[in-house]
């Protein structure tokens, strides 16, 4: 059960109406899809919050099949960003349609759709993205307007029992310091509930600081920062010499690709 409830604004009841509709577009299409953002928040925590669009995952070999269905319908759709997100909208609300996420790491695969929960949004009964995966993808998005840091914390609040610990350390892999640095920030935020978080995942991952701490660092100069923000590490790669994370082999982006994420950002998109 979520351990509080937090309603904020209302959902215009037009923006309600579209997001049904297109919903049960996509489901008579058999089109596999799962909501996530805001109203997965809401299933798993119990927070409401009602943002200026719907999320929903696809993979991205079904993304085509969406622009499908929904042109018959006449609703819009545009390949916003062809590394991770398209959108369907109306002049009454919007839909983000995701197949992976901005830094090009959270890509949506068969094992989002296996783990996924199956519960009520906007009155309808869907496929909701499983919380390792919406922890896996919200830890990566630290930029100076939005940091879903917060929503992490209430997804563990709401969830560290029924987390499947060792598919969430696999998931972030060789990223695993940012999966310790919300995990050591849970146990700040709520120091009631620290024990909460297994102790076997937090000595797992002091072991791995610790091996880290008696090896020598890594010769190459590359910034990771840019899997956190697309703009508040580019003077880091620009001017610095710093490698950019996203197009190396740790990343999965291509040099047009971060082009377009980064000039995205003058124009708020």
């Amino acid at each position: 059960m979520p351990p509080s409830e937090e309603r904020q604004g209302k959902l215009d009841e037009r923006a309600h109406a579209f997001y049904l509709r297109t919903l049960g577009l996509l489901a008579d299409a058999g089109i596999p899809f799962l909501v996530g953002g805001a109203y997965a928040l809401t299933y798993y925590s119990g927070i409401e919050r009602h943002t200026k669009d719907l999320d929903v995952f696809v993979r991205r070999e079904h993304y085509g099949d969406v622009e499908q269905a929904l042109g018959a319908a006449g609703i819009a759709t545009e390949l916003t960003f062809p590394h991770w997100l398209g959108k369907a909208s109306c002049e009454h609300g919007e839909i983000d349609v995701i197949f992976s996420s901005g830094n090009g790491l959270s890509q949506v695969d068969a094992a989002w759709f296996e783990n996924s929960a199956f519960g009520p949004v906007l009155g309808v009964e869907v496929h909701i993205c499983p919380p390792e995966e919406m922890i896996w993808s919200k830890a990566f998005i630290n930029e100076r307007e939005r940091y879903d840091g917060a929503d992490n914390m209430h997804l563990l609040l709401a969830c560290a029992e029924r987390l499947d610990w060792g598919r969430l350390l696999e998931r972030f892999d060789g990223h695993w310091r940012v999966l310790f640095s919300y995990l050591g920030l849970f146990g700040f935020v709520y120091p009631s509930e620290r024990a909460r978080i297994p102790a076997w995942v937090m000595s797992d991952l002091i072991e791995r600081l610790s091996r880290e701490l008696h090896a020598p660092p890594s010769t190459r100069r590359v910034c990771q920062g840019t899997l956190l923000s697309r703009q508040q590490y580019l003077t880091d790669v620009g001017l610095w010499g710093f490698e950019d994370a996203r197009l190396t082999v740790a990343g999965s982006m291509t040099v047009e690709e971060v082009a377009h994420w980064t000039r995205a950002i003058e124009d708020g998109g």
